[in-house]
């Protein structure tokens, strides 16, 4: 098994769930934000941005043999994040090496999921975490939130005032 197959997935989904927090500080909560969406039958920003966390949650706890914890009555989106990630990072680690076949139960719309444990993170949770995720991205960009790249995976740095609109770009 690769090292990258043995990587904690608490670890990956806080790393996520600190680039979040990390875009909510730059754009704000303004009640027009919370309720913006791409696309009348789609999510609002809000609801994408706790559904991303709760994916974090319906992956990791049972992959770790757990109940599946609710943070959604904190009372803001940035504490939602903050216990999230503090109860992600307790799970200790050997809690995820589980039995082998562990089957990973959850209700994908309207239907009902059982996978194995592999398939259960990397072709169903964390689609649909980066799936929300994105979201929340993409509807804060729409609404002229002054953020990057950067501000999603934590790694792309630009200078300041580049566009990839000028004809120069990469």
């Amino acid at each position: 098994m690769t090292e990258l197959m043995r990587t904690n997935p608490a670890t990956i989904f806080c790393r996520s769930l600190a680039q979040l927090s990390v875009m909510l500080d730059k754009t704000g909560t303004a009640p027009e934000l919370l309720a913006a969406r791409l696309h009348p039958d789609m999510l609002p920003f809000a609801q994408q941005v706790r559904a991303a966390v709760s994916f974090s949650l319906r992956g990791c706890c049972p992959l770790a043999g757990l109940d599946v914890a609710d943070f959604s009555a904190a009372p803001s989106l940035q504490e939602q994040i903050a216990q999230t990630m503090c109860y992600l990072m307790a799970i200790p680690a050997e809690r995820f090496d589980g039995p082998p076949g562990r089957i990973c139960r959850d209700r994908a719309g309207f239907a009902d999921i059982a996978l194995p444990s592999g398939e259960y993170l990397n072709l169903y949770i964390l689609p649909n975490f980066y799936f929300h995720f994105g979201m929340v991205y993409a509807i804060a960009r729409s609404a002229g939130a002054a953020i990057g790249k950067g501000d999603f995976d934590g790694y792309h740095a630009y200078a300041p005032g580049f566009s990839f609109e000028r004809s120069d770009a990469p």
